[in-house]
């Protein structure tokens, strides 16, 4: 058995976005499931199709990210591997244009899982990455939006996601032909964030998941609240709770962010046997998955 599962994000997404956003995430799922299917690891699909995703400017991921207050674009990532529970994570990185990478070389290469700002940079330097300027990740769509949201005396990041202004995270989560789990997210943040601002995509337990006995979770949406339920740590225990219903796991999940935290957001999921899940309490969601029992991929927005 072998499956695959990605999202673009979880928010108001436009009519006029819908193709862009469909197109992503099915272009993301063929990359993983190629190496899957030809024998290749969990963590290699996931960190391969999240950097397409990050690539493509449709997404709050890699170019197309939001642009924090300070003008500058601040990136954050994680994957994790749910066999060897290995984790490598990047919060507010700069000129980096692929997060995900430099959070597998951290899991991979390195004794920590979370690096921060300058500390991430140097870390990637210093294994062969190349940084980028800020204005190659920029477009001119966040550029406009960044310059409308400086004349506002007050901005919500919550209410963000309920507008039509938004666009979120992305994320992946893979099971292998060796029974592999491994979950991976990437995020730009919000709109008009403070400087230094880390949501939940680059914390272990909140934006990602894996235990390749249980599951891997990845999760979008207001990050604030995610943070506060621990959403895809969630999942995988409810996942151990319910006899491996995923798509209970999933709703019961969103359920208990919208209860505890008033939140917002998404979460994709696999249990151990690749069967997926996925909930979400927003207009629209953007994903796609596809397992070896399936005869036909699934993409939805």
């Amino acid at each position: 058995m072998i499956a695959f599962i990605v999202h673009g994000g979880a928010w108001d997404i436009p009519d006029d976005q819908l193709g862009a956003n469909r197109a992503g995430v099915e272009k993301a799922l063929t990359i993983g499931w190629e190496i899957l299917s030809n024998g290749g690891s969990a963590v290699e699909a996931v960190e391969k199709a999240v950097v397409s995703l990050e690539d493509d400017p449709t997404f709050d991921a890699g170019v197309g990210s939001h642009v924090n207050a300070a003008g500058e674009i601040e990136l954050d990532a994680s994957i994790m591997n749910g066999t060897t529970f290995r984790a490598g994570a990047v919060a507010a990185v700069q000129s980096i244009r692929n997060p995900i990478a430099l959070a597998r070389k951290i899991m991979d290469e390195s004794e920590h899982i979370l690096l921060a700002g300058s500390g991430a940079v140097r870390f990637a330097l210093e294994h062969g990455m190349q940084r980028c300027s800020n204005d190659e990740l920029l477009t001119g769509r966040e550029l406009e939006l960044w310059r409308t949201l400086q004349g506002r005396k007050s901005f919500s990041t919550k209410e963000a996601f309920r507008k039509k202004i938004s666009h979120d995270t992305v994320g992946a989560v893979a099971l292998d032909s060796d029974g592999v789990i491994v979950s991976g997210t990437s995020t730009g943040g919000t709109q008009n964030k403070y400087p230094g601002r880390v949501g939940d995509s680059p914390l272990i337990g909140c934006g990602t998941y894996a235990d390749s006995a249980v599951g891997g979770a990845s999760c979008t949406g207001w990050g604030e609240a995610i943070i506060k339920v621990v959403l895809a740590k969630t999942a995988v225990d409810l996942l151990e709770r319910n006899s491996a219903d995923s798509s209970a796991a999933a709703a019961g999940a969103i359920e208990r962010l919208v209860k505890k935290a008033d939140g917002f957001g998404g979460i994709i999921l696999l249990n151990h046997r690749g069967v997926p899940g996925v909930a979400f309490n927003t207009p629209r969601m953007a994903r796609a998955y596809l397992t070896s029992e399936m005869n036909h991929s699934v993409v939805e927005v």
